[in-house]
């Protein structure tokens, strides 16, 4: 029988493996890449120009807004965050390096910074376009501004149904792996408990609304951001030493690959480009179209502001969290490390290992960070997934829905950790193509939008000079 299971296992990750070397073959990447280029260009860098006042307004004093929406600007980023800061920014970095090897986090970064330029384009179009429901929510996002941009029913409901699969995969089954992982590494709890318990809170938490989630969203996430970073810069500051040859060779290993060293097999620069991007993409969300969701529910007088804001979430969930994880992983030198078992650490455990290495303590940083940031993160893609099935079905299947997250947790904490990471990223990519096929045909709204907005900025600008 244990053969049987382990052949059934192998068979599992083999398809898997082709589905997702399809799906995240040259087509998705020249997609990803292409709509980023394009929209980073015709929008004259306007990710980079705006980037000070973007976190300006996301993060200074909130001022009433005329506008319609249901949170603040703050709490939607806050909202987004919380499904896109977790598990990637932590143990997906390591699972990433752990395969593609430290050239992969160079491609994170590309992904993160064209990716902004996607972000901003979803976020406009997601506010322009949206709708409000019969209980008065805000509803928006890829599969509003496909329909009533495009007329295209056929391409929105397609991310719809994506969408409302990928909630199970990245959303809800990795965040419960990851966490069931790492409580039985610390605190050798088995799995099936964590799933259990995580299970049960996640199914009480459910029964708020948007406005709930915005405001636990808004303490939990800036809590533990800081006192994750602040970690990570308690390890950078000791070993600073090693820390210009952890950044070249990040560079060097984007372009040759790296060779095989300790219980790292190797990899090549194909494998570094793909799964840094595909990793890039899941933890900024830049052409995923989910964020856009929660950016419809911010309540702001323009899209082209919400828009500004909703961009920064690439910069902080990417080039600030995975690039402090990725260092760390780096400067310790855990990369290629064997477990008790003599397994290649991976994923949660090798990040506990570099942490756990520095200080006393911290495996419960890392534990507590990986802990909150995957319940938030279960809350937030919880809510996209609901959205996404409010469209397909109707408010009246929301309940149906909550119930089925919520029991697809426990599975999803004793699966392997390969296959459900795997299902992560196959979720994602089929998430992205019908949502970078309509940024592509809606870019000249876009633009327009952008066009408008900039010259109302340049004119309250003037005004309070």
């Amino acid at each position: 029988m244990a053969t049987t299971d382990l052949e059934l296992s192998s068979l599992l990750l083999h398809t898997l493996d082709n589905i997702y070397s399809w799906i995240w073959g040259a087509p998705l990447l020249i997609l990803l890449v292409g709509v980023g280029l394009y929209l980073t260009i015709a929008l004259k860098g306007l990710q980079f120009r705006y980037l000070p006042y973007a976190l300006k307004i996301a993060f200074g004093r909130q001022k009433d807004v005329s506008g319609q929406g249901d949170i603040s600007h703050f709490e939607s980023l806050m909202t987004a965050l919380a499904a896109t800061i977790g598990i990637g920014n932590i143990a997906g970095v390591a699972t990433a390096i752990a395969i593609g090897g430290l050239g992969a986090l160079f491609w994170m970064w590309v992904t993160a910074l064209i990716g902004m330029a996607i972000k901003y384009a979803e976020a406009i179009l997601a506010v322009k376009y949206r709708k409000m429901d019969g209980r008065g929510e805000m509803c928006g996002g890829p599969m509003y501004f496909i329909e009533y941009g495009l007329g295209w029913k056929w391409l929105s409901v397609l991310f719809a149904i994506f969408g409302a699969i990928g909630t199970f995969g990245g959303g809800n089954m990795l965040q419960a792996n990851s966490v069931a992982d790492v409580m039985k590494n610390v605190f050798h709890i088995e799995p099936w408990v964590t799933g259990f318990i995580v299970a049960l809170l996640t199914g009480a938490t459910l029964l708020g609304g948007i406005k709930s989630i915005g405001k636990v969203a808004g303490l939990l996430v800036p809590f533990m951001a800081i006192i994750y970073i602040g970690g990570a810069g308690v390890i950078l500051c000791k070993y600073y030493d090693r820390l210009p040859a952890a950044l070249s060779h990040i560079f060097q290993y984007a372009f040759s690959g790296q060779a095989a060293f300790g219980g790292f097999a190797g990899s090549t620069m194909l494998m570094a480009i793909q799964v840094g991007v595909s990793r890039g993409l899941m933890t900024s969300e830049a052409g995923l179209g989910t964020a856009s969701i929660a950016a419809a529910a911010a309540k702001t007088d323009l899209p082209g502001r919400q828009a500004l804001v909703s961009m920064t979430g690439c910069f902080l969930a990417t080039i600030v969290m995975c690039s402090a994880t990725a260092l760390v992983l780096g400067v310790t030198e855990v990369f290629g490390s064997l477990d008790a078992e003599g397994k290649l650490l991976n994923g949660a455990s090798m990040t506990v290992a570099a942490f756990n290495q520095t200080f006393s303590g911290g495996a419960y940083v890392v534990t507590l960070g990986l802990v909150l940031f995957a319940f938030t993160t279960l809350l937030g893609w919880a809510y996209y997934g609901e959205k996404c099935v409010e469209y397909l079905l109707g408010s009246k299947s929301v309940p149906f829905y909550r119930a089925i997250f919520t029991l697809v947790v426990i599975p999803g904490a004793i699966l392997e950790l390969d296959v459900v990471w795997k299902i992560s990223d196959i979720c994602n990519g089929l998430m992205a193509f019908p949502n970078l096929i309509g940024l592509c045909a809606l870019s000249k709204v876009v633009i327009a939008e952008s066009r408008s907005f900039l010259k109302v900025l340049s004119h309250e600008q003037e005004g309070r000079a």
